[in-house]
């Protein structure tokens, strides 16, 4: 695998789909470092700047500071405006990649309902990863990165978005994926028969069924109270006639138990799974458990040993305008997945026939980023979501430890907001990425580091379209989650009138739909702000 940065302009630093990842450009070069879990990160002190890579010009993995090396006990770095950034001291940051696009999906859904989405459900990282990018992609299993970036509009000239882009190999063309065993586990309780809900899975499930191949493997699993199979797992073949029947008479019924659920679920898809095949449970539901197990802890630890031992994961697909987006995310993240959210049959399509190899496979398990800063060229640094995802540091190579799960044909799209200091010139950080093989878990690991230089490029305008619309993204995001004080979020925060025009612009030099949709959506939230408050324009 290689490290790409051909987009990149001046100095880089980035958050990786929950990790920080920098990486260089301007003659500083990213090396393949495979073999970097056999040697052990060494030490060094924060601010050093030297930017050696050693005499072959290999990167090292991971320099740094030792964990909480020089820090005071709760201490915490704000800057002018009294807002929070990683203290000072503490220059190594370890981070799971997360791929979900939930928030932004529900976020959709409620603003064309009239109403502002609850900020805690608004997460950056979901926003951005919702949009299509052109990074290019590894020729074989691994990542490719591409970094760029460009100074914040408005902002002091120290600050800077910068924008790393992780990107895995699609799907074989010609139908030449794994077959697949998919134990769907359906919500069929009372709350599931407002329109968009249960309606839409069986739409979205009907759907899967007339697309999936012969080799493949459903079951079904319902619960509302209890839990109950409905089809045990069975090859579609000639029985897609027989799972129409199954899905045709599901009928919302009784109280939520999402633990019940899954917990059957899970034995379904041991009892049925397949050697060679991708084994997953997949959760339709709005996630509003109010029967039995109601925390995603208490869940999981009851399914513990078919995640362990056998490797399924799940993947949650959230539905209705009530949604328990907290407990969804949790279950996915904790359990192994992902998640996204539907709310009409385009998006049901989507999710189920145009992206299911990107939803059921796996390009890499427990996925994970470290990277250490020189505290002699970082004056501040800012991660522009994924507060969430987050891995102790001295967790980074133990592999018992939770990451990220990516799919082939994923992008993951990450921002990050940082403030270099003044002259800086030197190593501004050093950089590694650890996953491990889905099939037989043996771990890889890629390192790079970044040396400082300008940012010469503004983002409206020179910047390339795609790295604007996921700054566009992220602005509304943190519009949407930091109430009225828009121009106390990011550097060079803009209005969201002058948001939406951003957005209606690049839509039209993408010709993107999804951006188009940004920018209505923009709007939406625009004048429902106005409705219930002064505007913020």
């Amino acid at each position: 695998m290689k490290l790409h940065t051909r987009t990149c302009r001046g100095a880089v630093v980035a958050l990786l789909a929950g990790g920080l990842l920098l990486t260089g450009c301007s003659g500083d070069n990213l090396q393949d470092t495979s073999k970097a879990a056999e040697r052990p990160a060494h030490g060094g002190a924060p601010g050093n700047g030297s930017g050696s890579t050693g005499g072959s010009g290999a990167a090292r993995p991971a320099d740094g500071v030792e964990q909480g090396e020089g820090r005071p006990e709760g201490e915490q770095k704000q800057d002018d405006k009294g807002r929070d950034f990683a203290p000072e001291p503490d220059y190594l940051s370890t981070f799971a990649l997360d791929v979900d696009t939930a928030s932004y999906g529900y976020a959709l859904r409620t603003l064309d309902e009239g109403r502002l989405p609850d900020p805690g459900t608004v997460r950056p990282e979901e926003f951005v990863n919702s949009f299509r990018q052109d990074y290019e992609r590894p020729e074989g299993d691994g990542f490719s990165v591409t970094v760029d970036g460009a100074a914040a509009p408005g902002a002091d000239d120290d600050w800077s978005l910068l924008r790393v882009g992780l990107a895995t190999r699609p799907a074989d063309h010609g139908g030449e994926r794994p077959p697949a065993a998919l134990t769907f586990v359906i919500d069929i309780s009372g709350s599931m028969a407002e329109p968009g809900r249960l309606d839409l899975v069986k739409e979205s499930l009907g759907i899967l069924t007339d697309e999936l191949r012969g080799d493949d493997s459903i079951a079904l699993v319902t619960f509302s109270a209890e839990a109950e199979t409905r089809l045990p797992m069975t090859r579609v073949g000639d029985s897609r006639a027989r799972i129409h029947d199954v899905i045709e008479e599901l009928e919302p019924s009784d109280s939520t138990n999402v633990g019940a659920g899954v917990e059957t679920g899970y034995d379904e898809a041991v009892d049925g799974r397949r050697s060679g095949a991708t084994n997953r449970v997949v959760l339709l539901s709005d996630a509003l458990a109010n029967t039995g197990e109601t925390q995603a802890d208490a869940i999981l630890e009851r399914i513990e040993g078919a995640r362990s031992e056998h490797g399924i994961t799940l993947f949650g697909v959230g539905v209705g305008s009530d949604y328990g987006d907290a407990l969804m995310e949790q279950l996915a993240d904790k359990g192994d997945g992902h998640t996204t959210y539907v709310s009409d049959k385009e998006q049901a399509r989507k999710v189920f026939v145009d992206q299911l190899p990107m939803n059921v496979e796996l390009r890499a398990r427990d996925a994970k980023a470290q990277v250490a800063f020189d505290s002699g060229t970082v004056e501040r640094f800012r991660p522009i979501g994924y507060e969430n995802r987050a891995v102790a540091d001295e967790d980074f190579r133990d592999d018992r430890v939770d990451g990220g799960e990516v799919g082939p044909g994923h992008t993951v799209t990450a921002l990050y907001a940082v403030r270099l200091r003044p002259g800086a010139s030197g190593e501004v950080a050093r950089a590694t990425v650890r996953w491990l093989d889905p099939e037989t878990r043996a771990p890889h690991e890629r390192s790079g580091s970044i040396g400082a230089s300008a940012v010469d490029s503004r983002l409206w305008g020179d910047a390339e379209p795609r790295l604007q619309v996921t700054a566009v993204a992220a602005y509304f995001a943190e519009a949407l989650r930091g109430g009225s004080t828009i121009d106390d979020t990011l550097p060079g925060a803009p209005g969201l009138g002058e948001l939406e025009k951003r957005a209606r612009t690049l839509a039209d030099s993408t010709e993107d739909r999804s951006v188009k949709e940004l920018a209505e959506a923009i709007d939406q939230a625009s004048r429902l702000r106005d409705r219930d408050g002064p505007g913020q324009d």
